[in-house]
């Protein structure tokens, strides 16, 4: 079973980001579940959603919190000065953060691989979300399918087209730009 967070603030869309992979997956007949953890307070306040995808016959039922995940996606690389969203993450597991640095600038990468993507910048160039509030859950994707290959990029912007069809189209091109321009650091 595969686990992963996915660390944002309310708007930048980390919650569709879940169900988005989780939908990828279970396009490949993988198990999957998403689901959110969030306060009353969501615009611009941090969030986490989870995912989790098993192959068929793997012990799946599990309904708690991801405290040690697989991968880790930054929705918001600010996150990374509070409380450490990478608390947890498993050895030799992805971070994949939204920045125009390059990974060795994020000075985070020491038993796990670090790759970024200026999701934002991504995001506004396809028309998703404002100036001040991107919605980068699409493009974060991209990256993360590439370092990954958790799922493919065919299967991921099939799963766009289903779960926000009203801008499949910006949300599959910001994704396929994103996949594109994912940086890896060198390993630490």
């Amino acid at each position: 079973m595969i686990e992963l967070r996915i660390h944002g603030r309310g708007g930048q869309g980390a919650v569709v980001a879940s169900k988005t992979l989780a939908h990828a997956a279970f396009l490949t007949g993988r198990y999957v579940q998403s689901y959110p953890d969030y306060g009353v307070e969501r615009r611009g306040a941090p969030v986490v959603a989870f995912a989790r995808i098993a192959e068929p016959g793997d012990d799946f039922f599990v309904r708690q919190d991801i405290r040690e995940p697989h991968h880790i996606l930054v929705l918001d690389a600010t996150l990374l000065d509070s409380a450490s969203p990478l608390a947890g993450l498993r050895a030799g597991g992805f971070v994949v953060v939204n920045t125009p640095d390059p990974p060795e600038q994020l000075g985070i990468g020491t038993c796990f691989q670090v790759a970024t993507v200026d999701a934002s910048g991504i995001a506004l160039r396809h028309g998703l979300g404002s100036a001040a509030q991107p919605v980068v859950n699409t493009s974060i994707l991209g990256a993360f399918v590439r370092v990954t290959q958790i799922v493919s990029l065919v299967d991921l912007l099939a799963a766009i087209e289903l779960e926000v069809p009203a801008k499949a189209r910006e949300n599959q091109a910001a994704a396929r730009e994103a996949h594109d321009q994912a940086v890896v650091g060198a390993p630490a």
